[in-house]
């Protein structure tokens, strides 16, 4: 799926680039087949799934 040169190394790899974004869905399809989410999250194209990075809610700032 990836066509730029150089092609990405892998899957894991963060230099992938976004081919299609739906940030009314909350997701974008990199050229690697990887799926990310807005929350972090990422589905791998092999079926793997990485956990979304959260902020414990105490370290979160609180609007007044």
């Amino acid at each position: 799926m990836c066509s730029h040169q150089p092609s990405c190394p892998s899957s894991d790899s963060h230099s992938a680039h976004v081919v299609s974004a739906h940030p009314e869905q909350g997701w974008s399809l990199l050229c690697d087949g990887a799926i990310v989410f807005d929350d972090s999250g990422e589905l791998l194209p092999d079926g793997r799934v990485v956990a979304p990075h959260r902020v414990p809610a105490d370290r979160l700032a609180m609007a007044a």
